[in-house]
């Protein structure tokens, strides 16, 4: 006897709805969550990076069939583009020196702590991004624990030989700027590394070296190859954040260390060329898919991390 509470799905709905239509609905909320909060708004910024201010400081635009937009745009970014490339280059490079040593030590040493150490790495982000930053100021400042360190020491005046200290200082420099732009984004750089390199099979290790492959070789022939995937995707995630950042390089950068986001907010907030802004933000848009399509063209079929 059925129970009379049980609900009947009509028959209609049942052929209407079958199994092969339950993906479709499982994954329809998160394509429209993509197209409303990423399609729309890129097409958005697409449009206004070709029209034209009907107003000085009006909204309202008007499509133009020229790339004027675009040329300004590349003669305002040009002088930052090489600088944001390099001082973004060099926080992934300190990150990897960092990061990679980091998550090794996690996967072959972490044994049952490994999921807490793991989650350790997570912690900056239980902090706002922006307090995280100003956080870095007292750190560097004048009269912040780094430079008590340095006088005690008196390591001044060979830093600033070396470039790291300008006019005796550490905030506001290109040092301190590096410095949060690789700490802000070093767990991006981590967790896929920890993930690539997890899925290597430690017998692999132990078989290279009954083969009398010493340490050196084994890390270029076994464990390089089969982590570059995690290495890879580690690097985009930190470079392309990096070098749009605006955050480090108001707060820590100095006067000669503006990147391409400050240029776009810039733009944006304070002479209000929209136009030009979103032409910027489509060239950046435009690099970055570059990289990601030669990035999944080459290393897509094993997976962001490796697996």
């Amino acid at each position: 006897m059925n129970n009379p509470m049980t609900l009947r799905v009509p028959q209609f709905l049942k052929r209407r709805f079958s199994r092969r239509h339950l993906p479709l609905l499982l994954v329809a909320p998160c394509v429209a969550w993509l197209l409303i909060f990423f399609i729309l708004p890129i097409l958005q910024l697409l449009r206004q990076s070709w029209s034209r201010p009907l107003t000085r400081f009006g909204l309202e635009t008007s499509l133009i069939a020229s790339p004027e937009n675009y040329s300004d745009a590349i003669s305002l970014a040009a002088p930052l583009f090489l600088r944001s490339v390099s001082i973004a280059g060099l926080a992934t490079a300190i990150g990897l020196l960092i990061g990679f040593p980091l998550a090794w030590w996690i996967v072959r040493r972490g044994g049952r702590w490994k999921p807490l150490l793991t989650g350790l790495v997570m912690t900056p982000f239980f902090f706002s991004y922006l307090v995280r930053t100003i956080a870095w100021t007292t750190l560097l400042a004048d009269s912040g624990p780094l430079m008590q360190i340095i006088r005690f020491l008196s390591l001044g005046h060979f830093l600033s030989s070396m470039g790291f200290l300008q006019d005796g200082r550490l905030l506001n420099t290109t040092t301190a700027l590096i410095a949060g732009l690789t700490y802000n984004y070093l767990p991006f750089l981590v967790l896929p590394i920890i993930a690539s390199l997890g899925t290597i099979d430690p017998t692999l290790l132990e078989a290279a070296a009954d083969l009398g492959a010493k340490t050196p070789r084994i890390f270029i022939k076994v464990v390089f190859p089969l982590a570059l995937p995690g290495l890879i995707s580690g690097s985009l995630l930190t470079f392309i954040p990096a070098m749009g950042d605006v955050v480090n390089s108001q707060y820590l950068g100095g006067v000669n260390d503006r990147m391409i986001g400050n240029l776009i907010a810039d733009l944006v907030l304070i002479q209000q060329r929209f136009s030009t802004a979103a032409a910027i933000s489509m060239l950046l848009l435009l690099m970055i898919g570059l990289s990601l399509l030669i990035y999944s063209r080459k290393y897509g079929k094993t997976g962001l991390g490796g697996a």
